[in-house]
Formats: C-alpha cells, structure tokens, sequence
C-alpha cells in the first residue's frame, strides 16, 4: 500500500498523541479575556501546529504593539499549567497503535513543535516517553513547523531515511512540514480539517487512530 518499504514511524504530539490542542485554545482565550480583550476561535485555529515563539509573535501582530505580550504569555501558562497539573488526556487509540507498532519492531519517533522541557513532562505524565527511541523537539531545529526541519532530526536520529517513515499529523501546518520532509504523511484531523492544498499532499487522512491503526494493519 505504502509502495515502499516502512523503517520507522514519526509521530506529531499535540492533538495527535495527547488532547492537548482545545486546551490550549481555552487558554488562549483565558488569557486573553483577563486582559480585556477577545481572541476569536478562527484565530486560535490559525496558530495549531505551530511553536509557541511564532503564535506569540502572531498574537502580538493581532492585537498590537502596546499589547503586553509577556503578561499574556505568564496567565496563558498559568491555565495550561492548572489543567495539565493532574492528567494529560490521551488521544483515543494511543496504545493500541503504539502495541502494534512495538510488535513489529518499528522504531518510533516524536517529532513536535513543543520544547523539550513540555514534551518530556507531558509525555511522562502521560506514561508514553519510553515508547519511543527519539523524541525531536522545537528546541533542536532551527525552523519550526511547517518547515520540515523537526521531520528531518526525527529520522537522521533513528538513523533512516525520511522517505521510508510514515508521519502521523493532525494540523494543517505538521503535515506541511512532514510532507516537505520526504515522509509518507498520514494526517488525523483533531480541531481543524485539511485544507485543500495540504489534503493534496497527505498520504491518506483518517479520522482517528483507530482507523489510523486499521490502514497500518492492512499495510505492514
């Protein structure tokens, strides 16, 4: 089905592994209403997919140059840090893929627009860190999604070729950025749906990991 042999599979994190996307929106919005302003839901949908630095800088541009972005900055942590304290939610599907894939002995990858500090403590809260051989993060690349630079340490780390890994993303700016990288890009829609260019480029779309599960198994 892949046309191509499989030596590993890369996985986004956000929205993809954990359901951490609307929470951050909420936060967003948080954040945004203690200092008296709105921030519309097509906006927060603009930023998924992307480092934290760049939605910053996209916020700052929207609302201005007197907006004070570090105060926005410290009460939108504040949320995520509340209601990710006890439990990280997991995506539906997560361990049974995650089963399938050990069993055939395919090396994993995290490949996020997240730092290294978030990851480690999202993925451990959540009991997934040790399921994979390499975690790539926003703090090792120079360029964020959707440039494919996460992609690319992702795969030079396991050692393979990015044209032999299958990708797995959820946003429209992740598959961007798998895709430019060689993979063979699946994307799992979590909040936003493809957009006609980027549906262009997917391998497949799916709509959760369970049936994302179901195409590997009629593959591998």
């Amino acid at each position: 089905m892949f046309g191509k042999p499989v030596d590993a599979v890369l996985f986004d994190m956000d929205g993809l592994l954990i359901d951490t996307e609307a929470v951050y929106i909420k936060a967003h919005m948080a954040a945004a209403r203690s200092m008296d302003v709105e921030m519309p839901l097509d906006f927060c949908h603009s930023m998924i997919g992307f480092p934290d630095s760049e939605c910053f800088d996209m916020i700052q541009d929207f609302y201005g140059p007197a907006f004070r972005i570090d105060h926005f900055n410290a009460r939108f942590y504040e949320h995520i840090q509340q209601a990710l304290e006890v439990r990280v939610p997991l995506k539906a599907g997560v361990f049974e893929i995650l089963d399938f894939l050990r069993e055939r002995r395919l090396p994993l990858a995290v490949a996020t627009s997240s730092v290294r500090k978030i990851v480690e403590r999202y993925l451990g809260r959540a009991r997934l860190l040790d399921r994979f051989r390499v975690i790539a993060t926003h703090d090792d690349v120079e360029r964020g999604k959707p440039h494919p630079d996460v992609y690319l340490e992702a795969a030079r780390r396991l050692g393979v070729s990015p044209e032999r890994c299958i990708a797995f993303e959820d946003s429209n700016a992740g598959l961007t950025a798998a895709h430019a990288a060689g993979t063979m890009a699946i994307m799992v829609p979590d909040i936003v749906q493809p957009l006609p260019e980027v549906r262009a480029k997917c391998f497949d779309v799916v709509d959760d990991l369970h049936a994302a599960l179901r195409l590997l198994k009629a593959a591998l």
